[in-house]
């Protein structure tokens, strides 16, 4: 009976330890979207100028979007603010798809793009942090 305990400890703890890494892959996709956005937002801000204008932004936000993009992904990488990372990431990410809404553009790539990356924001966080999962525990 012991031997079958310690296997099932040993086989519980290894699915854990892979929970954590696919949290963390999935989180670290995140942030290199976030990145990339950010960057392109603030140093070539023309290459998504038909974007911004189909969504009705000005050109001149990109400077002000830009650096709220970089910080929402630098929050949401580093484990002790990853929980507040988490929840700009999701405004953002809620903006974006409402504005895509707001113009008529239900299910287009950008929105289903931000649907994911929100989805993959609050996976990754769920499997690469404890206390999320003891707050909404899926599996009891």
């Amino acid at each position: 009976m012991s031997e079958t305990m310690n296997q099932r400890q040993v086989l519980g703890t290894t699915i854990l330890h892979r929970a954590v890494w696919v949290g963390r892959i999935m989180s670290g996709f995140v942030v290199i979207a976030l990145l990339a956005d950010g960057t392109i937002q603030l140093f070539a801000p023309a290459q998504i100028a038909s974007m911004l204008q189909e969504t009705g932004f000005a050109m001149d936000l990109t400077h002000v979007v830009g650096p709220i993009i970089l910080a929402c992904a630098i929050l949401y990488a580093i484990p002790a603010t990853a929980v507040l990372g988490a929840i700009l990431v999701t405004g953002f990410l809620g903006g974006a798809i409402c504005a895509h809404v707001r113009i008529g553009e239900l299910g287009s790539p950008p929105e289903i793009i931000s649907l994911l990356l929100g989805a993959m924001t609050w996976g990754g966080l769920y499997l690469r942090d404890p206390r999320i999962r003891a707050i909404l525990p899926l599996i009891h």
